[in-house]
């Protein structure tokens, strides 16, 4: 085996380029009765279960990962923002489906159509509007995070920086949004 591949490790633990850096497994800790036979010059070339030992024999304790294999963000920004770009989605998919319902509802009955519209004129449904409006700006610009983590290098490793340039580009926008919105819902302007 060449020095480069030594100094990389085993092909399993080598970072992919461009992906995210792995997390060597724990090592295996060796026995305390290997160490103590060894020190007392009892495990020369004879196998070692030929050899007598005194006291009770253990397996070697392994100490547990503090975080699970294969979960790089598992409660971080990167899991919340998967979470909320489910959710999103989800709410954007079943307004949709009201809406053609109701549009669709136009040919089979005006008068029907006509009183579900004035049912969106309520404050509740106001208020339903704003977080459809959240709902759509969080999805898109957190899309938008996604394709640049999906299809660069860069991405993936600032994707917890993103998640928070996302979150402020949403604050921003709500902020612009709520107020004349809120205003047209509660003042009937």
């Amino acid at each position: 085996m060449s020095r480069r591949r030594e100094r990389l490790g085993p092909p399993d633990l080598r970072r992919p380029r461009g992906g995210p850096r792995l997390r060597r497994a724990p090592q295996q800790t060796r026995h305390p009765s290997h160490t103590t036979l060894r020190r007392a010059g009892l495990q020369g070339g004879t196998p070692v279960s030929s050899q007598v030992q005194s006291g009770p024999v253990t397996a070697p304790r392994i100490p547990s990962p503090k975080r699970p294999a294969g979960t790089l963000y598992r409660g971080r920004e990167g899991m919340w923002s998967w979470v909320l770009h489910r959710i999103t989605g989800t709410a954007i998919y079943f307004f949709l489906l009201v809406h053609i319902l109701d549009t669709a509802l136009v040919r089979i009955s005006p008068d029907a159509y006509d009183a579900v519209i004035n049912t969106y004129k309520t404050p509740i449904m106001g208020l339903g509007e704003a977080g459809l409006v959240a709902a759509i700006v969080f999805h898109a610009f957190n899309g938008l995070r996604i394709i640049l983590i999906d299809l660069t290098a860069w991405g993936a490793r600032h994707q917890r920086l993103m998640f928070w340039i996302v979150v402020g580009l949403w604050a921003v926008t709500m902020a612009g949004f709520l107020p004349r919105h809120l205003s047209v819902v509660f003042g009937g302007h």
